[in-house]
């Protein structure tokens, strides 16, 4: 019984955790399936989402505002952060990709790495300001605490299994934003255009409608989508540093190409394999061995799958 609520628990535990990821993997995705990126700068955006999520937590000093206030202040946090992140995604695409949409995809590949780094170092700047919700270390590049201001308590009492609050604002976020997507993507007018430049972009443009306006509208919408990311994260993880960019984007971008990069229930289904197996290794492997085993399997499935678990063959456009 006691090996059941172990096994429980880090399933809890991962697909939390899957759903961060998955969410962040869904900006690569729709970015690659409309204009063929890998948008290197995608996770960086999203470091800089709980950077704002952190100064505005601060700025407003949300932890006195009582439980319901805070209720108040996650939301104003969720929307404050997608906004940001939707908006600096956009502009990347508008003064970094835009005008390379015609030359090769190695001047796009070589914009988007640049781009990281430029919101890598926006973030290391970020975290040395002279604020007192930054006042964790003397360096700017050091890890700061996130305030838990969601309880940290156990929804079932005292029961071995725990599922706290935090866990529970990870899915009442992130399921019906990918449900919402998904309507978009195949009930809307938006997601028909979408679909429509993502087959074909010269066929699209002939038939009227605005390629650079609807891949504009991916890059925000993938650019929102990493700004709820970034809120559930911090407040999931209570750290936030100007590198998670980093590690939570190659997990996200990981799990894109594993569900197959391109496709939205593939990067859903990507994200969480990769929180479960980082669960699972964590807790009966040691933890140096989860990146081992989270990229074995990956090579593994690319070896049998080589479009991903849920990726179809791309006819290339001539």
């Amino acid at each position: 019984m006691f090996y059941f609520e172990v096994f429980s628990q880090q399933l809890i535990t991962g697909l939390s955790n899957g759903m961060i990821i998955a969410l962040i993997a869904i900006g690569y995705t729709m970015v690659y399936g409309i204009i063929e990126l890998i948008n290197f700068a995608h996770g960086d955006v999203f470091m800089l989402g709980a950077f704002l999520a952190l100064t505005l937590l601060g700025a407003l000093g949300m932890e006195a505002w009582g439980p319901s206030g805070q209720v108040f202040g996650v939301a104003l946090m969720l929307i404050g952060s997608a906004v940001f992140c939707g908006g600096l995604n956009w502009s990347l695409d508008r003064l970094a990709y835009r005008a390379l949409r015609k030359s090769s995809k190695l001047s796009l590949l070589v914009s988007a790495i640049g781009c990281s780094f430029v919101c890598m170092n926006l973030g290391l700047f970020w975290g040395g300001a002279p604020m007192k919700v930054f006042a964790n270390g003397n360096s700017a590049a050091a890890p700061k605490n996130f305030p838990a201001i969601i309880p940290q308590i156990n929804l079932l009492g005292d029961g071995f299994l725990r599922i706290t609050p935090a866990d529970l604002l990870v899915f009442t976020v992130t399921i019906p934003l990918m449900v919402g997507l998904t309507f978009m993507v195949k009930r809307t007018r938006l997601g028909r255009a979408m679909r429509a430049v993502a087959q074909d972009p010269t066929a699209a443009s002939l038939m009227g409608i605005p390629v650079d306006r609807v891949i504009g509208a991916t890059f925000f919408i993938g650019g929102a989508l990493g700004g709820f990311a970034s809120v559930i994260y911090s407040l999931y993880n209570n750290t936030i540093g100007f590198q998670m960019g980093t590690r939570a984007g190659l997990d996200a971008f990981t799990a894109a190409v594993l569900g197959g990069i391109g496709s939205l229930p593939g990067a859903v289904l990507g994200g969480l394999t990769i929180g479960c197996v980082r669960s699972m290794s964590d807790q009966y492997l040691e933890t140096r061995w989860t990146n081992t085993i989270v990229f074995c399997i990956l090579v593994l499935i690319l070896i049998f799958r080589p479009n991903g678990l849920l990726g179809s063959t791309r006819r290339e456009k001539v």
